[in-house]
């Protein structure tokens, strides 16, 4: 794959999972709340604690493309970071971040 398609490739990630973020927390909906019923308090905490999961999950995969656009940098994206084969285009077409061929994926 060549650095300029996997640095698009990289870029797409960046916003989708930065724009995800952006989209966690709570939203209005318009109904009254009674910030004193039990059922109301614990939905919140129910959403706050589904949203720093997900957040969590999303900075983990921030810290994934970093690590790929330092690969592309260095002149390594696209091989595994164990083996140093060469991982191919159509895994990194679908999971740009991949630092595995599918075989060490599946090994591990």
């Amino acid at each position: 794959m060549d650095n300029e398609h996997a640095s698009k490739l990289l870029a797409a990630e960046r916003r989708r999972i930065t724009d995800e973020l952006g989209r966690l927390g709570h939203t209005d909906d318009g109904e009254p709340a009674d910030e004193f019923d039990p059922a109301n308090l614990a939905s919140d905490l129910l959403q706050d604690e589904l949203d720093e999961g997900r957040a969590e999950d999303l900075r983990e995969q921030l810290a994934a493309v970093a690590r790929a656009e330092e690969r592309l940098a260095a002149g390594t994206f696209g091989r595994s970071i164990v083996s140093g084969e060469p991982i191919p285009d159509e895994r990194l077409e679908a999971f740009p971040t991949a630092e595995l061929t599918v075989d060490e994926e599946r090994a591990r």
